[in-house]
């Protein structure tokens, strides 16, 4: 049997990691949900919920990934047994991940577009009519969508079949960095617009009068789908990690760099549109229509729209091969494939997987499921409402309550340089993150 590979550098590791929390709702969420909940307040309330949540459940994913040794489904087979019902929340995992790169790679397969869009100067001193007209015709021609998808999962097959050192990894430490550079750029140009005093109050001036339940539970809500944990992606990359490597300061790293894209991501954003004295609102129309309307009559808007777009486009890449890395793992790990058979028929099966969710927005608009789901929103709902948050409860029900390691062990797994970090987490991973998941899936169910 080969040596399992490992992370060359804790940098790469970092970076990969940071890489799949960021993604395309950093840019285009995160801002907005925090500017109409409170600001400031929204915020604060974020952060905390990443510290007494998202970092205990994203160091509980590390170590199950680390002590197993494995893919998530191995994973929990090697540490609950075979035969064990948590091998499951291993399974659903995996099948998560890979139902979440299908229709993921629909919507990045258009920031590919807006790419060449953009450089071309399709986007340059065209009307908002035109610029609408422009989306609206990407979305009603399926071979277009079809073609920008396949591209999209060709790059991210094209990454994940090289391994971790060559492929993962080293992606990382070129994508990572460029998306940093490419934010800074818009961060400073988007102080210079005009908008930047207004944007600031927008998602910083704490009005606690707006922090509604449905706020608090968005913040915590936002605090767990955001480090990409539920989909067995942080136990997969755990599972490459060396075994002196520091559990806590790695998931306060990470969790660092998303947060701190997400409200750069903001500030680069939303200064230009309110300059312009457009529409905020966030989504699809912000990124597709109201950004390229500001950037079509700026001068050089082509190279700032062409700026944003690949920034949008590494955002998406850097998720993408983390979801698909979990499946592809399971088979090597498993199933004893080759990388490049297992990444190669995985591309594939999620492209077809995603076309369905494609002709939700132009063939098949009128299929719709449960009232009024398209087939792309039935997957969303899927993943998002459920999969993700049960299987987050499930990884901190599981370590909290039932992995077979004594305190010492733990701690010492964990590789906590600080004392107080291993009962702290032991509590929160006990009651804290698991009581908030869970009031957060019950949230999505539209039960509260």
């Amino acid at each position: 049997m080969t040596q399992r590979s490992q992370w060359a550098s804790r940098l790469g590791f970092i970076l990969a990691a940071s890489g799949s929390s960021i993604g395309l709702g950093n840019i285009w969420k995160f801002p907005y949900v925090a500017g109409q909940n409170g600001g400031g307040a929204f915020v604060l309330v974020y952060l905390v919920s990443i510290l007494l949540v998202g970092i205990p459940i994203m160091m509980a994913e590390f170590l199950l990934g680390r002590e197993g040794g494995k893919d998530a489904i191995g994973s929990f087979a090697r540490l609950a047994g075979k035969n064990s019902p948590w091998c499951l929340v291993g399974g659903t995992s995996v099948i998560a991940a890979f139902i979440l790169l299908s229709f993921y790679a629909v919507v990045a397969g258009w920031c590919f577009d807006y790419v060449v869009k953009s450089a071309a100067g399709t986007l340059q001193h065209a009307s908002p009519e035109q610029i609408s007209a422009l989306f609206s015709d990407l979305l009603s021609s399926p071979g277009q969508m079809i073609f920008w998808q396949a591209c999209f999962l060709m790059a991210t097959a094209a990454i994940v079949s090289c391994g971790i050192q060559h492929g993962i990894e080293r992606w990382s430490k070129i994508l990572m960095p460029l998306l940093f550079l490419l934010l800074l750029y818009l961060f400073v140009h988007g102080l210079f617009s005009g908008g930047a005093g207004r944007a600031a109050q927008f998602l910083f001036s704490a009005d606690f009068s707006l922090l509604t339940p449905q706020s608090l539970l968005a913040a915590v809500g936002h605090s767990f789908f955001t480090l990409s944990l539920g989909a067995g992606v942080m136990i997969t990359y755990g599972s490459y990690l060396d075994r002196q490597a520091d559990l806590f300061s790695m998931a306060i790293k990470v969790s660092a760099l998303d947060t701190m894209v997400a409200l750069l991501a903001g500030m680069a954003i939303f200064p230009v549109v309110f300059s312009a004295g457009l529409d905020p609102g966030a989504g699809p129309g912000l990124v597709f229509q109201t950004i390229p309307i500001v950037f079509s009559s700026a001068p050089m808007g082509w190279l700032l729209a062409v700026v944003f777009f690949l920034l949008l486009a590494f955002a998406a890449l850097s998720s993408s091969i983390s979801m698909l890395e979990v499946s592809v793992a399971w088979l090597v790990d498993e199933k004893q494939w080759s990388r490049f058979k297992s990444t190669t028929l995985l591309s594939l099966g999620a492209f077809l997987l995603g076309l369905p969710s494609l002709f939700s927005f132009n063939l098949w608009h009128d299929v719709t499921f449960f009232g009024s789901l398209t087939f792309f929103d039935l997957c969303d709902k899927l993943i998002t409402s459920y999969m993700l948050p049960l299987g987050g409860m499930a990884v901190a029900v599981y370590s909290g309550w039932f992995l077979k390691r004594s305190s010492s062990q733990c701690r010492q797994s964990l590789c906590c340089a600080q004392s107080w970090i291993y009962p702290l987490w032991s509590i929160l991973i006990r009651f804290v993150a698991p009581v908030a998941v869970a009031i957060v899936f019950i949230q999505q169910l539209g039960v509260i």
